[in-house]
Parts: C-alpha cells; structure tokens; sequence
C-alpha cells in the first residue's frame, strides 16, 4: 500500500476531545477525517486500466487531430472548378483516376477534369480540393444518382472510368481540416479529470498507450453481528440478512473504489479482529459497520484496541459521539504496521448509510486525489404535510426526493427504514439550532445521485 495513504502519525486524535463524553460536531469529525487520509501515490497504468482513475499530470497534445486533411463522406475527390455549375441536366463529367481508401500511404493526385474515389477518413489527395457525396453521383455506373458505392471486391474496375457529378461543391466541402479536432502543443486533459471513456480516447487517439494517475482505492467492508444472514440463505428466529455491507460496498464503488465486500463477522472479538488483519492486505481503506455503540456485544471498539502492530506509533481507533442524527457512534483511526485508516459505522441501515455519504465518501475521494470530495448541495422548498421537528443540538439528516427546486420527507427519521432510503435521491439538513421547519422553508439538501 502506498504509504501516502495512510494516516499521518502526526496527528494525534487526544488533543482533539476532552474524552469520551465529548460530542463531536458533524464538520469536526469530518475535519479529522481529512486530514489524515492523503491521496495514493501516482502510477503508470495501461489506458483500459486506468480508467476511473484521476488523471496527475496536464496531457499535452503530441500531434495534430486529424494530423491529415481527410473525407467525412464516402464519395469523390474533386477540383472545384471542374464541378461548377453541374447539375441533372447537365452533369459534369470526370475522369476517375483511382481509388483512395483509409490507411492509404501514396494516394493518387487528381489533376484536371479527374477525381479520385474517396472513403471516409481517407486523406484528401494531392490536387483535389473537395469531396463530392456519392449520393450526387452516378457512382460510374452511367445510369443516374445513386445511394452508395458498390463493394470493391465485387466491382474492382470501379476505380477507373468516368463518373458523372450532379451538384457543385464548395472548397473544402466534406474535408476535415487536419488539426480541426485538436492542435499540437493543445492541452488535451487536465490534472485531476477522472478518466471515462471519452478520455480513454482520447488519449489513444493522440498515441498515449499509458498515463499517469492516482489509482482507485481498494476499500474492504465488513458488516459485524451474529444476527445477520447472508441474503438467499433461510433465515432463523432473531436473524436478519445483512444489507449494510452490500449498500456500503455498491456505495464505495459508486464513489470510484475498488471495493471488496467481506461476509458479516460474528460478535466475537477475536473473530473480527483476526479478519480485519487477513484484510489489511488489500486495503487502502477499512469500513466496518455495526458495533460501535455502547451494548454489551458490540465488539467493534473491543476488537480494535489491538489489530495488526499496536507499537506502531500514532495507530488506535477512537470512538466518539457526534451531535446528528442519524449515526451519533462513530469511530475513526487508523489499524495495522501501514496504519491503514478505517472507518467504524453504525449499525443501523440508514445510519450507516449516512455516515458513508457524510464521511466515507469524501475520504475515498481524497485518496483518490480529486479536488472536490463532497456531494453537491443545493437549497430546496420544504414540501411537506406538517413541519419537521429536530432534537436541538444535533445536525439531522432526513431522506428526501428532491426534484424542480423542492424537497419533498421519504419516509420518518427511524435508522432502521431501508425501504424509505431506497426512494431518496437526496439528505435534507436540518441544523443543530433548529428544532422545527415549517413547510415552504429554505432547507439544504444533499444531492446522492
């Protein structure tokens, strides 16, 4: 693992509370997180495999797009002059000289009362200073317009003879003008674009075969409690299937990671802290979820008080409440000799998933090395049957659909209502100081799609 992403030892999480009664605002924990998870270190990667990766350096353009004046129509390249005034009546009529097919290395010159029979992309052969459409034509087959050309290997003397021109170009009608897309010398990408497939090729276009980038995270998660079932298999009294770690691995990957879903560890300390260490190995970043609170079985904070080298200097994990709803336990910190980070979670579906979206994503995004980390907000009107009533001192989230300028409640603020997040594509804040919004209110919203 690159040691750019790990935690910086430097910053020690005592000096930033009091102890374990302090509540942690939203912005604070968010603050702590980054700044101690840094971007991965840059590699060289094969194109295909760089792809959602952010690009480090400026890409300058090495040679010209099209570096060769060409056809955009498959057709005939003509003279100007020699086509001026044609038309179905009187159709002008030319000697075909060759053919110029894409690829071609010595194309034909084309002097006067010739053409040349052109494919699209072909370069624009000496002499000639347009391209007429072969819709125009009569193909050389003398038997008036047709709508294309017949195969080569079915007609090889279609290369030679007259053809008849039914309509006048203008110079330079149907050619792409060299350099018309990109010039040598242009700036074709700019540091920190996350690589799609437009600029996949792009960069092949220009001839790059590898590029600089950050690569993505690899981000492990892990759902504990002995409750939890894995989904398609029978489910006994007490028992749930485990969705969280499948919202949070589809999650990670939505915010550009490689993520690795590990099957639900039951609450036993040893268990979870063995397989957080299997897992180290592959991970840029830990996420688990479940057991952070104060029960007598969550052992997320009892497993973590040694994993991997706890004589490494500046690891530990802290746990700490913070002032929102949902998702007041959190932990954070760092685990093993590379002082990898991790993040602990809730174990409430919709608490968990909040907190990914508020705290998870951005630390993804920042290994990642992208400017911008956070989901867009915007201000919406509250649309709303009754107004929305808020614990004072804490920061809630509430679902919401947001669509046309306003937000409207999905669901109640129970941490438990899968069902309600799934028809949210926004987060409705609610400020700490704010104990009821009345419907019509000015209201931010967190956009999550």
């Amino acid at each position: 693992m690159s040691s750019s992403a790990h935690r910086d030892t430097g910053h020690d999480l005592a000096t930033a509370g009091a102890g374990p009664d302090r509540l942690w605002s939203v912005q604070e924990h968010l603050d702590d997180v980054l700044a101690t998870v840094r971007p991965l270190d840059p590699i060289e990667l094969n194109l295909l495999d760089a792809q959602g990766c952010v690009l480090v350096d400026d890409v300058t353009v090495p040679l010209s797009l099209p570096p060769f004046d060409n056809s955009s129509m498959d057709g005939y390249a003509v003279r100007v002059t020699d086509v001026a005034g044609a038309s179905g009546e009187f159709p002008a009529v030319l000697e075909v000289v060759g053919d110029v097919a894409a690829g071609q290395a010595d194309p034909v010159a084309v002097g006067p009362g010739q053409a040349a029979r052109i494919m699209t992309g072909a370069p624009l052969p000496p002499g000639a200073e347009a391209v007429v459409p072969v819709e125009w034509t009569d193909g050389g087959l003398g038997e008036g317009p047709v709508a294309g050309m017949r195969a080569r290997s079915l007609a090889p003397e279609g290369d030679r003879g007259h053809v008849h021109v039914y309509r006048p170009v203008e110079e330079r009608a149907h050619v792409r003008a060299r350099g018309s897309d990109v010039r040598s010398g242009d700036r074709a990408l700019t540091a920190g674009t996350v690589l799609g497939p437009p600029q996949i090729g792009l960069l092949a276009a220009i001839g790059r075969g590898t590029v600089r980038v950050r690569p993505r995270p690899r981000v492990v998660v892990l759902s504990t409690g002995s409750e939890l079932v894995q989904p398609d298999e029978p489910l006994a009294a007490g028992q749930i299937y485990d969705s969280n770690s499948f919202a949070l691995t589809a999650a990670a990957r939505d915010a550009g990671a490689i993520a690795y879903r590990v099957g639900a560890v039951t609450d036993d300390a040893d268990t979870l802290r063995s397989t957080i260490e299997d897992q180290l190995v592959r991970a840029d970043l830990m996420v688990t979820t479940g057991g952070v609170s104060v029960g007598a079985y969550d052992v997320v904070k009892e497993a973590l008080a040694h994993v991997g080298d706890e004589d490494e200097p500046g690891g530990g994990v802290d746990f700490r409440k913070l002032a929102m709803q949902p998702g007041k336990p959190q932990g954070f910190g760092s685990v093993g000799p590379d002082h990898t980070p991790l993040l602990a979670l809730p174990g409430n579906p919709v608490s968990s998933y909040v907190s990914f979206e508020l705290f998870v994503r951005p630390a993804i995004r920042t290994l990642m090395g992208l400017p911008d980390v956070h989901r867009p907000t915007v201000t919406a009107s509250l649309a709303a049957s009754r107004a929305l009533t808020s614990p004072k001192g804490r920061r809630q989230f509430l679902r919401g659909s947001h669509a046309d300028g306003s937000v409207t409640p999905v669901g109640g603020s129970g941490s438990h209502l899968v069902a309600a997040l799934a028809q949210a594509n926004a987060l409705i804040v609610v400020p700490e100081d704010t104990e009821s919004v009345e419907p019509g209110t000015e209201v931010e919203v967190v956009l999550l799609g």
